[in-house]
């Protein structure tokens, strides 16, 4: 479930989206004035997360990449991003649900498992009703899923979503800002071309191939090459003996610079760039993570220790223990131990000497999704403050 771009801008904020985004540029720092948004950086890149220029026939899947790296790709396959979307015939939160009924507002949804292990679903309000498929769950289902549904080659978002917290479906995060004035709207949402795009572009691997959408040819989540780029050359060149052709036909992030790591992982988790674009304001922006960090007193221009693989390995999942973060924080502030700092230390917390986390990156709920994220913009948390934009 990732919700990440609103649906559209209306025409009249445009005026005041590009006075934003002056003063935006005027404020940052000036790394930041020199990054770009993704859409520049898959232009300008040999290869950028979303990328949509390799040729089908360059995928290989991670089978292939399982030949030499066995011990990455079984523990990625446990990331929440090697879940970020799976067909809805495997979604245990649809198979859980299958036959029952739930409400929201005046329509009655109803989950129908056929006998081919395909779902249905059914929309109704007094006599009228419609029976639509569901095609693709997105979501891992930490926070929860949402529902494609596919009519006449177009995809279309389903009204409601699963979400964890509730143990229950309520309306789709967004389209809670939209009225269901009528059965049409009861029951889905079409998306246009680029936002499904969109969507396939950061919940699966090759979606889009030779910049061509074709969700046909995704595969389900974010496996190796979603991060790493299409590998068939560098697999053909491996078994090759050809080791130098092998390392230049893959993409390593953990080469680039820390400004260009965080864009990297921002592609599909919103850049601070991104973020203005879309013109992100309010709690709803706290999922933005790099676009949050960047906003932090200690990132200053950019600081290695202080990227996203710092504190997470995108090849294991998610450690949620608070305090296996503390030795991360102590690699920049100083333990509260020491009397002084060292030079490229800042100073110990005066108040605190574990669970670092807890205090300097706090939680906010963002309501239409039932969930409180961790505020990555790491600072000194006053009590009452309002949500820092």
């Amino acid at each position: 479930m990732s919700h990440r771009h609103s649906n559209s801008v209306p025409q009249s904020v445009v005026t005041v989206l590009m006075m934003l985004a002056f003063w935006a540029f005027a404020q940052t720092p000036a790394t930041i004035k020199e990054q770009l948004t993704t859409p520049e950086r898959i232009e300008k890149s040999k290869w950028w997360p979303t990328d949509g220029r390799a040729g089908k026939n360059e995928y290989v899947g991670s089978r292939a990449c399982e030949q030499c790296h066995e011990t990455i790709v079984k523990s990625q396959s446990l990331h929440s991003m090697a879940k970020a979307s799976i067909p809805a015939e495997s979604s245990d939160a649809l198979r859980d649900a299958s036959g029952q009924s739930f409400r929201i507002g005046e329509y009655e949804y109803k989950i129908i498992r056929e006998a081919d292990g395909t779902f249905h679903y059914t929309a109704s309000s007094g006599d009228k009703s419609v029976l639509l498929p569901i095609k693709w769950a997105f979501g891992a289902g930490k926070v929860g899923q949402s529902y494609l549904s596919e009519q006449d080659g177009t995809f279309h978002e389903i009204r409601f979503s699963y979400f964890a917290t509730l143990h229950a479906f309520g309306v789709t995060p967004n389209q809670s800002l939209q009225p269901a004035t009528s059965m049409s709207k009861a029951s889905s949402r079409p998306l246009t071309g680029a936002e499904a795009q969109r969507c396939f572009g950061c919940h699966t691997t090759a979606s889009t191939v030779g910049k061509h959408f074709e969700p046909a040819n995704a595969m389900p989540g974010i496996s190796c090459e979603g991060c790493h780029g299409a590998g068939s050359r560098h697999v053909t060149a491996m078994k090759a003996g050809d080791f130098d052709a092998g390392v230049a036909g893959i993409v390593n992030p953990k080469t680039l610079k820390p400004v260009d790591l965080v864009d990297f992982c921002g592609a599909c988790h919103t850049t601070w760039w991104d973020a203005i674009r879309i013109a992100a304001t309010g709690v709803a922006n706290v999922r933005f993570q790099p676009y949050r960090l960047e906003g932090s007193r200690c990132w200053g221009n950019g600081d290695a220790r202080l990227t996203c693989v710092s504190c997470h390995n995108p090849h294991q999942p998610l450690v949620r223990e608070t305090r296996t973060y503390d030795s991360r924080c102590l690699s920049c502030h100083a333990s509260s131990k020491q009397s002084k700092p060292a030079a490229d230390k800042a100073g110990a917390c005066p108040i605190g000497k574990e669970d670092c986390v807890t205090c300097h990156m706090h939680k906010y709920e963002v309501p239409d999704m039932h969930y409180k994220y961790t505020d990555h913009r790491i600072r000194i948390v006053k009590a009452g403050e309002p949500f820092p934009d």
